[in-house]
């Protein structure tokens, strides 16, 4: 008469049927840390997935420090890099379209796009806000070249950002930290903003946006916070924590930033509030090495520049 196995011990039935569950929780987990290796998902967190590589460029387009990238209605790419033929036009899979600057741009800093689909960039070593069309013909040059305080002058000028009049905003920058408001045909309005620590006050206005809300958002890097003003220049709040070397919007109007101190880029709520983040310092994909500035895609596929690591990458979103 075969025997019952004693309390201590399982049935062989049971036993394997443990074993198998083992075995698959253990290829589930093993999976998902395949696929997310530096973080933990919530349930509303986007998933973005580095493609490799891109661009694909010719040889004789060496990529220097990569400090923004933008995109256009045809989802072109623009890149903004500090080395020959500065601004660089490429298809969405990477490949070359155009490129130009070489004789204009000495110092590549901020580039956005416009709603008639031009091009800005801003200069920090000729101090100066250039607008192109989308073949590279200037089509307006704010700022003399020099240095200084004037209405007609920028001290180190590093992003652009564009209202719902076609108003264009400079964070002016390294070096004067404040706001300058021109009319779209580059005619000064007004500034504001000051050196300091306190509310409306800057310390490096680094990168500035129009939001969803139709909030300026002024990326205030080394005060480790977004300041938020209305078209006017009152200030209505101000998100600290990070340092907000880039900011960019998605299709649905989500705010992302580069923190390029920390390595990482961060998705915020309407409020603010860190709701996500990624990355690490480092070469690989989906790692980075000082994140500078980013934009999305008609699709949000996400594009990067990053300064250190002298290069673009571009996240798929799944």
């Amino acid at each position: 008469m075969r025997s019952s196995p004693s309390s201590g011990e399982s049935h062989p039935y049971v036993a394997t049927l443990a074993r198998a569950w083992v075995i698959w929780a253990t290829v589930l987990i093993a999976a998902v840390l395949v696929t997310l290796p530096h973080e933990i998902l919530a349930a509303d967190d986007i998933v973005y997935e580095p493609l490799g590589k891109f661009p694909q460029l010719p040889a004789e387009y060496p990529l220097g420090r990569c400090s923004a990238v933008a995109t256009n209605a045809k989802d072109e790419i623009y890149l903004f890099h500090r080395g020959k033929h500065p601004i660089i036009c490429v298809t969405a899979d990477g490949k070359f379209l155009r490129s130009w600057g070489d004789d204009l741009i000495t110092m590549p800093h901020g580039l956005r796009v416009d709603r008639q689909q031009n091009v800005w960039v801003t200069d920090i070593a000729r101090h100066r806000v250039l607008k192109f069309d989308p073949t590279g013909k200037l089509l307006l040059a704010l700022g003399t070249g020099q240095k200084g305080t004037g209405t007609d002058q920028f001290d180190q000028p590093t992003d652009v950002a564009f209202g719902p009049d076609d108003s264009v905003y400079v964070s002016d920058g390294y070096g004067n930290s404040r706001v300058i408001q021109f009319t779209a045909a580059g005619r000064y309005v007004k500034a504001w903003g000051t050196p300091g620590k306190k509310p409306g006050e800057f310390h490096l206005p680094h990168s500035i946006l129009v939001d969803s809300h139709q909030r300026l958002l002024v990326g205030d890097r080394e005060n480790n916070r977004i300041q938020i003003f209305d078209f006017e220049g009152q200030l209505i709040a101000h998100w600290d924590g990070f340092a907000p070397y880039g900011l960019a919007m998605n299709k649905a109007g989500q705010i992302f930033v580069a923190d390029a101190r920390a390595n990482q880029i961060l998705r915020l709520d309407s409020a603010g509030k860190v709701v996500q983040r990624w990355g690490q310092k480092g070469t690989a994909p989906g790692e980075f090495d000082l994140p500078h500035m980013l934009a999305f895609d008609a699709a949000d596929n996400l594009y990067l520049a990053e300064v250190a690591g002298a290069r673009f990458q571009k996240f798929l979103k799944k």
